[in-house]
């Protein structure tokens, strides 16, 4: 019986062939008799000049302000002692990560819309998709340690500080860190050993998983299955923990007997719930959902909530909401006047 993932051994249809010499299209290349993708071709947006140069605009102002906006959040809480906080350095280290995701991923994005279509080299893809997985899957985590922070302060406040100490939320950090990025290597290292023998055009705006593993010639069941069982601990149980964490809070809450102690609870958890939904939204709307429901457009406008939208958004909800942050930049702004 045929092995139905043999190589072909006839050159492609728009292999070139002169002589003993075939030249092969860019990017796949013969090795040891067999057809081998060395580069991918990122097709990004489909649309013309016009357009392109207008959404390159658009995502280059995006990303400067994402970049301003998260950079900000990092100095004046690390150069404001009243922010000295768990809540306020678990806010900055989400900056962070906002920062890593979005360079990994908008100036190979904005570099496709300049040139319509761009080449990404074999070990650069693989690169770009473990890095963006691995900030992703250490944001889930991260997520899940600020709503724990929330509810030891609303249910258990008298414990707080012993609870939330430095070292431990250092230590939360530092496992938030090393915890994604092994999670995900685990996969990436599969998917980087699957056989890729072309077409080795990509339909999305960068590297991410499932458009890789659809370009795949060999069996990717087991990396599936790697892939599930890498979501159970760094997306479905930190989901889960912050869902029972926020019933608590709410349960907490409504036990209150002042409607300004209640709204004075509530208020410091809704700026992260906000961020939370539309994460964890976008997240599951790209991972969860089949692919084969979705066009590949919808794709591209869904990996951008969670890749440019989120980022953005994150510091303007932490600034405009949180009334302790606006005053540390209102109070330097007078200091600067005078």
């Amino acid at each position: 019986m045929a092995d139905p993932f043999a190589i072909p051994s006839l050159p492609p249809e728009n292999a070139v062939e002169d002589g003993s010499r075939r030249e092969w299209p860019s990017g796949i290349q013969r090795d040891n008799n067999k057809t081998v993708v060395k580069d991918f071709i990122l097709l990004g947006f489909q649309v013309n000049g016009g357009v392109r140069i207008l959404l390159f605009c658009l995502f280059l102002v995006i990303y400067c302000l994402i970049l301003c906006g998260n950079v900000l959040i990092i100095t004046v809480v690390s150069t404001s002692k009243n922010l000295h906080t768990p809540m306020y350095f678990f806010i900055s280290q989400l900056s962070i990560y906002d920062i890593l995701l979005t360079t990994d991923v908008i100036p190979k994005m904005l570099q496709v819309l300049l040139i319509k279509g761009g080449t990404i080299s074999f070990i650069d893809c693989i690169t770009q998709c473990y890095l963006l997985g691995a900030s992703e899957a250490a944001e889930c985590l991260l997520l899940t340690v600020m709503s724990y922070d929330r509810y030891v302060a609303i249910c258990n406040p008298l414990r707080y500080t012993t609870i939330m100490t430095n070292e431990y939320c250092v230590i939360l950090i530092i496992i938030c860190w090393v915890f994604g990025f092994l999670i995900v290597l685990t996969f990436v290292i599969s998917i980087a050993n699957l056989i890729f023998c072309g077409p080795n055009n990509i339909d999305h705006l960068f590297c991410d998983i499932i458009p890789i593993i659809e370009l795949a010639c060999s069996d990717a069941y087991i990396v599936h299955l790697e892939i599930f069982l890498a979501g159970i601990p760094s997306i479905f149980i930190p989901a889960t923990i912050i869902i029972v964490s926020y019933a608590y809070i709410v349960i907490t809450v409504l036990t209150i007997p002042s409607s300004n102690g209640r709204k004075k609870a509530f208020s410091t958890c809704s700026s992260h719930l906000t961020v939370v939904s539309i994460f964890y939204g976008t997240m599951f709307s790209v991972y969860i959902v089949p692919s084969k429901s979705q066009s590949s457009t919808i794709r591209k406008i869904l990996s951008l909530l969670y890749t440019v939208l989120t980022p953005l958004v994150n510091p303007i909800i932490y600034s405009l909401r949180n009334e302790e942050i606006k005053k540390v930049i209102l109070n330097r702004k007078m200091v600067r006047k005078h």
